[in-house]
């Protein structure tokens, strides 16, 4: 039987950076930034052994990092394992439907892998899939339920 216990701090479901694992840190960084646009400084921390990172702004002040798969494994002690397209999904919210399709076309001009083209959801909105370079699995959604504020 679980028991709660007293907690000494709060934890605040929080997301600031979502970093991926990735094989080629060029070739990744060239995929977000000039094939989808996404703004960043570039690759920094090379000066450090297993430093080299990328980090794109996102909205509401959420960073996308990049970061070779090798160091990630190393950083962490865990054994570095092939990427699993299927264990999580980022999902981009849009405000319309023209907007999933303008936005998984400019993937697949980007070097994306169309997973699945932009249908109609069960929900009532329209969603496609799109894996980046490293199988990395994003979903482009409208959903009339949960539109994003900006």
């Amino acid at each position: 039987m679980w028991t709660p216990i007293e907690r000494v701090w709060d934890m605040k479901p929080r997301i600031s950076v979502l970093t991926l694992g990735v094989a080629d840190l060029e070739r990744s960084l060239l995929f977000y930034r000039d094939g989808l646009g996404l703004p960043t400084e570039g690759i920094i921390g090379q000066e450090f052994e297993h430093g080299a990172v990328a980090f794109f702004d996102l909205a509401g002040g959420v960073k996308l990092g990049l970061w070779a798969q090798d160091d990630l494994a190393h950083d962490t002690g865990l054994p570095k394992s092939a990427i699993s397209s299927t264990a999580v999904s980022i999902g981009h919210n849009v405000l319309s439907r023209e907007e999933v399709d303008d936005i998984m076309q400019e993937a697949g001009r980007a070097g994306a892998s169309i997973v699945k083209t932009a249908q109609d959801t069960f929900y009532g909105g329209y969603a496609g899939y799109f894996a980046d370079p490293d199988g990395h699995l994003w979903e482009v959604v409208w959903n009339p339920q949960m539109l994003p504020a900006d």
